[in-house]
């Protein structure tokens, strides 16, 4: 059985719902990031590089990116439906997809939402975050120009975990504002919200989201370490 570290505020629910999706037995145990629980000793013990998630498979292994996380489970679980197995011709644009919101949308998300983890002063905060949110929005005109000429899904009419990947993050930023922005990704949040499966956790993502940035008007010096 896997283990599955998460909690409010992480980008646990992403791992949690290929988990769902695939039928997979696994145990969910809370991290409170809120109270600097991912920074004790105890769970740096787990994941020296204190991030949530951490997934420890039935091997004992612990790992932790999320992107690796839903990847390594559909390719191990052969959850063809949502990732293209390596030798299917939409793996390229999947992977494609995948690693772009990996390493263009959500490094700035964390910026975004971290300002104070990349500004030497207080006073730079905001800037860092407002730059962070421009280029944001940049790197999703590309993903909206993406969706235009191949849409409805990133892989077309073909659903994957790319989809959800996307929306997660769409969800965390300002979401009717990057709807009324880009009508494509508008179109695919709505598909993607639509998706039985995926309603709880995006409902959830969207509390989580709006509940967060209450949180960083009253203490923009930074919410969690």
């Amino acid at each position: 059985m896997y283990i599955l570290y998460g909690g409010d505020f992480t980008r646990a629910p992403l791992v949690q719902w290929v988990l769902e999706e695939g039928k997979i037995e696994y145990e969910l145990r809370k991290i409170d990031i809120l109270n600097g629980e991912h920074r004790t000793a105890e769970f740096l013990a787990i994941n020296p590089a204190g991030l949530v998630p951490v997934l420890i498979t039935p091997d004992g292994d612990a790992l932790y990116e999320v992107a690796a996380l839903m990847l390594y489970l559909a390719d191990r679980h052969q959850l063809t439906d949502l990732a293209p197995s390596p030798t299917d011709p939409d793996r390229g644009p999947f992977l494609s997809a995948v690693f772009h919101v990996a390493g263009d949308i959500q490094s700035e998300m964390k910026r975004f939402h971290f300002p104070h983890r990349f500004s030497l002063r207080l006073a730079d905060s905001a800037g860092v975050q407002d730059l962070a949110k421009t280029l944001i929005l940049s790197r999703l005109d590309i993903m909206n120009m993406r969706l235009e000429k191949r849409g409805p899904y990133v892989l077309g009419s073909r659903f994957s975990l790319a989809d959800f990947y996307l929306c997660f993050w769409v969800a965390y930023l300002d979401r009717e504002g990057v709807c009324l922005q880009f009508p494509s990704i508008a179109r695919l949040y709505d598909l993607v919200r639509s998706r039985p499966s995926a309603i709880p956790y995006l409902e959830e993502t969207e509390r989580m989201a709006a509940a967060y940035a209450e949180m960083m008007k009253k203490k923009p010096g930074g919410v969690i370490a």
